[in-house]
């Protein structure tokens, strides 16, 4: 897999340009949209697509991922809010964004590798599913009395036309030419029918408005004193943690898929580390945190870009809109932003694992559908990975569990032997002592670890259990090529062990030494 070591004199500027306008124009209805999820001010969303964009676009350790406001660090953040209000919303997200810092200093996001590729799946798809059904909200409109309803008549049939221009567009654009992403010519094209038509059709402005000013440091009032800071500390800090999680699952799952999609390798550590910088900026900075966009990370990718450029341009071009240019991002039609996110969701989801389904155990079948299920419906990706993540290990003890065995044979002086093979660890235990027959047994028997590996202290138990009974008929055991560490540890529990000498002891950690 290459590295990232780029060749600045060979990058297309006009690519990352373009790719990164395009994603800052879709960045700015998702920001708005998260900020009325978490019941905050629309500009508190944009100013944190900028933050978190900048940074990591400056400092992250994946070129070409797009970091912003998202809503699955709203739908954490919103519970917070909800029960001591908005103040405590800032505190939250600096917190979160030291525990990011700490994981990225302490080297931690390598452990993003133990997730295996059948949860990836299902995270891939279940995320596509999001976004697709996120859209829908799109198609409500309010009554007289303020009550959201569905779109009817020529409204519904105009927005669905728009839609459907914007993943037309979108769909034959690569084919005629790939000078300029597909998305951007779809939003051109479809703002100039609504603008040159006049047709009445919901926009961003008909949103909210976008327009303000530079954000400005903004010391939480909530961290006035110490005994202030602490009381506001015990308070956030379960929020912030599931934040943290929340926030790097997403940012190194989605570099992750953009390693695979583009062959390079991207630094999960150095990208903790700029997650967690951003958000302690977005916190002193009036700002709502965020984490890595997949679904515009992915965008951003499938247009070319391959550089810090195009997520430097996108974090720039995000300002800009809020400063200067408000008004006319403002007229831009949600149809086509929907029709973008539709396409963007239909590219998403791995729809080559649908075909490979027959091929693919049944317990990897059955991990990527409850990975989706769970994204899908419960909108929590830390559950939905860590479900994954358990059913995967349990799959993989208990097959391991049943792989142990034992070679017998009995050589000519009498002497049985037991060769094991295959891991010793927790779940093979019981399969491993039933492998003996101490009370048929020779009165030496030699047990062979050559091509096994004493994993933990319940195969240090196992041992020990074994010695006894045979030591109990007074018969001896003696122990090949057994770990120093564990000879080391029956030491200290006073099990005397018989060793053959004639072969070196391996050496390697047991998992009660780390």
């Amino acid at each position: 897999m290459k590295g990232l070591t780029l060749d600045y004199k060979n990058i297309n500027y006009k690519t990352e340009i373009l790719a990164g306008l395009t994603v800052a124009i879709i960045l700015v209805p998702e920001a708005i949209a998260f900020s009325f999820i978490a019941g905050v001010s629309p500009l508190v969303g944009l100013y944190a697509a900028f933050i978190m964009g900048l940074v990591t676009a400056i400092i992250g350790g994946r070129p070409g991922m797009i970091s912003g406001a998202t809503g699955a660090i709203a739908l954490v953040l919103v519970p917070l809010i909800t029960m001591y209000g908005v103040e405590y919303l800032f505190p939250a997200v600096i917190i979160g964004g030291c525990i990011q810092l700490l994981i990225g200093v302490l080297k931690l996001g390598k452990f993003i590798r133990i997730i295996p590729h059948p949860v990836m799946i299902g995270f891939v798809n279940g995320l596509g599913f999001m976004i697709f059904s996120s859209q829908f909200t799109q198609f409500k409109i309010a009554n007289a009395d303020g009550v959201l309803g569905w779109m009817q008549g020529s409204e519904l049939t105009i927005m669905l036309g728009l839609v459907a221009l914007t993943m037309v567009v979108m769909f034959f654009m690569p084919k005629i030419t790939k000078a300029v992403p597909g998305a951007l010519i779809a939003i051109i094209v479809v703002s100039a029918i609504v603008i040159g038509f006049d047709l009445d059709v919901s926009t961003i402005g008909g949103k909210a408005s976008i327009a303000g000013g530079f954000p400005s440091l903004q010391i939480p009032t909530l961290f006035g004193s110490w005994e202030s800071a602490l009381a506001t500390i015990a308070i956030v800090f379960p929020f912030s943690l599931k934040m943290a999680a929340v926030g790097l699952i997403e940012s190194l799952l989605t570099l992750s898929v953009i390693d695979d999609v583009t062959s390079t390798r991207g630094n999960s550590n150095k990208e903790s580390r700029a997650q967690g910088i951003a958000n302690i900026i977005c916190g002193f900075f009036g700002a709502m945190g965020g984490c890595v966009t997949f679904g515009q990370s992915m965008l951003n990718i499938s247009s070319g870009a391959r550089t810090r450029v195009s997520s430097f341009v996108a974090a720039l071009t995000l300002l800009a809109f809020v400063l200067y240019i408000s008004g006319f991002i403002e007229m831009i039609p949600m149809a086509a932003l929907v029709g973008v996110m539709f396409m963007i969701a239909f590219e998403t989801v791995e729809w080559s694992s649908l075909r490979i389904f027959r091929k693919m155990p049944f317990f990897d079948v059955l991990i990527v559908v409850v990975v989706t299920l769970i994204t899908v419906f419960y909108h929590d990706l830390a559950l939905a990975v860590l479900v994954g993540v358990v059913l995967s290990a349990l799959n993989f003890a208990w097959g391991n569990a049943i792989r142990i065995r034992a070679r017998k044979s009995v050589d000519e002086k009498g002497q049985k032997h037991y060769n094991i093979y295959g891991p010793l660890f927790f779940a093979s235990t019981k399969n491993f002592i039933e492998k003996f027959d101490p009370e048929n047994d020779p009165e030496i028997c030699v047990v062979d670890f050559s091509e096994s590996r004493v994993v933990d202290m319940s195969a240090i138990d196992a041992i020990t259990t074994i010695v006894k009974k045979y030591e109990d008929l007074n018969k001896t055991l003696v122990f090949k090529a057994l770990s120093i560490d564990c000879l080391d540890i029956l030491a200290k529990a006073n099990i005397k062990v018989t060793v053959d000498q004639s072969t070196e002891d391996p050496r390697y950690r047991v998992v009660y030494d780390l």
